[in-house]
């Protein structure tokens, strides 16, 4: 019983630094190596160990499943949007001149948005399939 004391609150020091260093590697995936998948995954396995430490009920009830069901349309609407405003502003899709006066801003509006997009999309879809695995064993 005492690892298992040690495990929760080891898990409740390392889960807060994990997501933020997700939202280090997404961005700054703009300068270096990283984005949004590779964040996305980073955040997502976050939420899957505390599902595995802490179990599936009282992750459920902390991180509900139809936060995560919404993510991944939501996360399409923001990928896509930002093609669509480039068609709908006269460029190709997903060219980001459109998205601002100066093309350099615009290249730069443009790949965090998409970013994003991919970020919320990852996530939801990742801890949406694991809570699918989690619930089947408990029927």
């Amino acid at each position: 019983m005492r690892l298992d004391l040690l495990i929760r609150i080891s898990a409740k020091i390392f889960i807060p630094f994990i997501m933020v260093f997700a939202f280090y590697v997404q961005f700054h995936g703009d300068y270096g190596p990283g984005g949004g998948f590779q964040a996305g995954v980073i955040f997502a396995a976050s939420i899957i160990l505390y599902t595995i430490i802490f179990g599936s009920k009282k992750a459920q009830k902390d991180f509900p499943a139809i936060v995560f069901h919404s993510m991944i349309p939501i996360g399409v609407i923001i990928f896509s949007g930002t093609g669509l405003l480039s068609v709908f502003n006269g460029y190709n899709f997903l060219d980001y001149d459109a998205l601002s006066h100066y093309p350099k801003h615009g290249q730069h509006i443009g790949i965090i948005a998409i970013e994003i997009g991919v970020f919320v999309t990852v996530i939801g879809a990742m801890v949406s399939i694991f809570y699918a695995f989690v619930s089947r064993g408990s029927k």
